[in-house]
């Protein structure tokens, strides 16, 4: 069986890097907010090319320090709205509503998955003020379009970028510095992965960094001095250890993705299948490949009967889950459709060439 994704293949080559720095870590007996936390925050920052980064415990608490921070900053207040991707993980929808803002949802277009700009634009009210991007599935969102929206309406705009780490724009920014300020998640599945959870935020803005750093450490500006009503949400030091080898090698392996990405692309042939689109394959990481098809569920089964793992992200729209019953009247027919048909194949750096090819071979011959 060719599994969707192989954590345990993935971190193989990392495996004597660990061990020696848990060593060193054990040894140290300075395990929270020490050395590898600053030192990763310091790589990862100017790995995104941005001035600060602040290292979170995951990416929902990324989103919602963002928020908050904004919401002392005065730039946000309680029941301000917020335009969000109607096809997105539901951690987009909870970061928004956990801080009391209200969600607007707006459909992405068919081609990229990617929140539709043009509609963007008929959800607008008086009361909008921020737009919160997502860079679903490793693809930038149209960065362009975006950024001139927020401009030309003083809105503050938000990446979302749990599944885009170093994906880069055309000017040569990257995922992260694409926005006022940005949340990665590093969950183990993601283009760079802990080995628990792990998050952090990037910005230009002292002000908000500064903020922030503050509010995922109790509110606290020194010991036992709190300026604001804060929370825990510091990132693990043994995580930030692990994230500081894997980033060294984070380009070659998003290389190696869209390597492979690049043979799908070219060699899956089925009128039966619609892969995805691509216009620039630098502004894409392909955290996941997500093809579509009307008979999903059949090929589904057909690739599981053929020894290959297939997964769907997502399977159910976050407006129609339980937990959003106030949202299930919504009309979102593009965001419903996708989520009739999309299914994610493996596609990660350490998948074999032998493999590579039973998944295109089997994807060009379902019927």
């Amino acid at each position: 069986m060719i599994r969707f994704l192989d954590l345990k293949r993935i971190n193989s080559e990392f495996e004597n890097e660990f061990k020696d720095v848990f060593g060193n870590f054990l040894n140290s007996g300075k395990y929270v907010l020490d050395k590898h936390v600053e030192s990763f925050e310091t790589e990862f920052a100017d790995y995104c090319g941005v001035k600060y980064c602040i290292g979170v415990s995951n990416g929902l608490d990324a989103l919602r320090l963002i928020f908050e921070a904004y919401k002392i900053l005065g730039k946000l207040q309680v029941g301000d709205e917020v335009i969000i991707p109607a096809n997105t993980y539901i951690a987009t929808i909870l970061a928004v509503n956990s801080v009391g803002l209200k969600p607007i949802l707006v459909d992405p277009t068919e081609e990229t998955f990617n929140i539709d700009p043009a509609k963007i634009k008929r959800k607008l009210s008086l009361k909008t003020k921020a737009i919160l991007g997502v860079h679903l599935y490793g693809q930038l969102y149209d960065v362009n379009a975006l950024e001139n929206i927020s401009r030309n309406k003083e809105l503050l705009l938000i990446e979302d970028a749990a599944q885009a780490h170093g994906a880069t724009f055309l000017d040569g920014r990257k995922a992260g510095n694409l926005s006022d300020a940005a949340a990665f998640s590093f969950y183990p599945t993601k283009n760079l992965g802990a080995l628990g959870d792990a998050g952090a935020v990037t910005t230009n803005s002292e002000e908000l960094a500064s903020t922030i750093f503050k509010l995922r450490n109790y509110g606290r500006s020194s010991t036992y001095v709190n300026d604001f009503k804060g929370f825990n949400c510091r990132l693990d030091e043994i995580q930030a250890s692990f994230l500081r080898i894997k980033l060294r090698r984070l380009n070659d392996h998003n290389q190696k993705r869209q390597e492979i990405a690049v043979k799908y692309l070219s060699a899956i042939k089925n009128l039966n299948i619609k892969i995805p689109e691509c216009d620039n394959i630098n502004q894409h990481v392909f955290h996941l490949f997500v093809i579509r098809s009307e008979n999903r569920n059949k090929l589904k089964d057909y690739m599981f009967k053929n020894g290959v793992e297939t997964l769907v992200h997502y399977p159910k729209a976050i407006y129609k889950q339980y937990a959003y019953q106030e949202l299930n009247g919504v009309d979102l027919p593009t965001t419903n459709k996708l989520h009739e048909e999309i299914l994610s194949v493996p596609l990660y750096q350490a998948l074999q060439a032998n493999e590579i090819e039973k998944i295109i071979f089997l994807l060009s011959s379902f019927e």
